[in-house]
């Protein structure tokens, strides 16, 4: 009866297996981190933003810098460059809270294009295992007269086991990519709409 081992499926598998297992680890990590960074209480904060209409409204700036001073969002900084520039006319507002978004935005898609890359690599490093298995078991067709099946067996398992392992990590990086990079761009767009609002909120206290 066959039984399977992740360890023996390692080590069969050769050493581009090491190569593959940090990229899992690298993959695992950044999308944990982007998870935890990309919480919509510390992109835009639902609590935060009628407390700012409402002293903004009231005319109260001093209070609306200070209140976004204290909350550690993007949309809190967002929104404290078009009050800092509150005096100036409407199109140096916008410049300012643009200017803002944008490095919020890159902020937000930290690290994405790494699991993009990690995706890629990993199938890579697999394919190139099972090139290397591939030449392990026509080395020894060339060499020897009767070629060992276990030995070839063994050639077969390098190639295939790596190229298993390396679709294992890409395809769930793949979707992380994905998942994350979609996240951040709908989280982009609701911060470019409500940055437009305020802008007419702060110009309404003229």
């Amino acid at each position: 009866m066959y039984s399977f081992s992740i360890y023996d499926f390692y080590v069969k598998g050769g050493v581009f297996m090491h190569p593959i297992l940090l990229c899992s680890i690298l993959s695992l990590a950044i999308f944990m981190e982007r998870l935890w960074s990309l919480r919509r209480k510390k992109v835009i904060p639902e609590a935060l933003l009628p407390k700012l209409e409402r002293l903004i409204n009231e005319g109260k700036i001093t209070e609306s810098i200070a209140l976004c001073k204290a909350d550690n969002s993007s949309m809190a900084r967002i929104v404290m460059a078009g009050i800092k520039n509150s005096d100036k006319k409407r199109e140096l507002i916008k410049e300012a809270m643009q200017e803002t978004g944008s490095r919020e935005a890159v902020y937000l898609e930290k690290y994405l294009e790494a699991l993009s890359t990690i995706a890629g690599v990993s199938t890579l490093l697999g394919l190139l295992g099972t090139i290397q298995g591939m030449i392990i078991i026509f080395s020894m067709i060339a060499i020897e007269s009767t070629v060992n099946p276990q030995a070839l067996a063994g050639g077969i398992s390098t190639a295939l086991n790596t190229t298993a392992a390396g679709l294992v990590v890409a395809i769930p990086t793949t979707i992380f990519y994905k998942y994350l990079m979609g996240k951040a761009e709908t989280m982009v767009v609701e911060m470019e709409e409500y940055a437009t609002r305020m802008v007419d909120i702060i110009k309404g206290n003229d």
